[in-house]
């Protein structure tokens, strides 16, 4: 099982993640796009990356929005793997 994170070293790490924030125990972006064809094409991007990490984020899309909730199921809450892809998703454009 993968270690879960005390509080300090997730407010360290989430210091450092701009477009996300912290909620209850899971780390929440939002993306607007200009049209629903732009979110499904931003959600199409993280296929590769969550595969790679094995670690696959909550998704909610709406129209032109994409919501993107990380958390690790498995362990309860926040990992190292969610600020890895946090990392990841932050970097795609």
């Amino acid at each position: 099982m993968t270690k879960l994170l005390t509080v300090e070293e997730i407010n360290q790490r989430a210091s450092k993640l701009s477009d996300w924030e912290l909620e209850e125990n899971k780390l929440k972006c939002i993306r607007r796009f200009k049209d629903f064809v732009e979110a499904i094409n931003f959600v199409k991007k993280l296929v590769d990356p969550a595969e790679t990490l094995q670690h696959h984020p909550n998704l909610e899309v709406s129209y032109n929005k994409v919501t993107v909730i990380l958390t690790t199921h498995d362990a309860g809450g926040l990992t190292e793997k969610d600020f890895s892809m946090a990392k990841t998703i932050s970097s795609l454009s």
